[in-house]
């Protein structure tokens, strides 16, 4: 899963929690743990934006030792892959839907990260690009 490295700075009685990697994604909380809460939302929040613009989401950089983490959740992970693959590849939904069978409304919604998906769909999308997602316990 992508995990992104946070950063929570002290501001008065708040901290204030911005993602080095993804700038729009800010928020804050009143302890480390309200603040990491916060930080997971706003994240998955930033990345809406990404998705409706259609840009690339960055991939996280490798966190500083002891610097907290959020991370994205399998589904949402792997919607973060499909787009960023469909970009790459110049591929739009109506292509990929013709590719898999589908209607580029289905496509659509994969590519929603609001919007629960089976995870074998995104794969079955995925492998349309020339890719394969894999799934493994660490």
């Amino acid at each position: 899963m992508l995990a992104y490295p946070v950063e929570l700075t002290p501001d008065g009685k708040f901290l204030m929690v911005t993602f080095p990697d993804i700038p729009e994604a800010n928020s804050q909380g009143d302890s480390v743990e309200d603040a990491l809460k916060m930080a997971a939302d706003a994240l998955e929040t930033a990345l809406d934006f990404y998705f409706d613009a259609g840009r690339p989401v960055p991939a996280p950089s490798k966190p500083k030792r002891g610097q907290a983490v959020v991370e994205l959740p399998p589904s949402v992970t792997a919607k973060v892959l499909l787009l960023n693959e469909m970009l790459r590849q110049k591929v739009r939904p109506a292509e990929l839907a013709r590719r898999i069978g589908t209607t580029p409304q289905e496509v659509n919604r994969l590519t929603n990260i609001r919007h629960t998906t089976r995870i074998d769909r995104v794969d079955t999308a995925l492998r349309a690009l020339g890719k394969r997602l894999i799934i493994r316990v660490a």
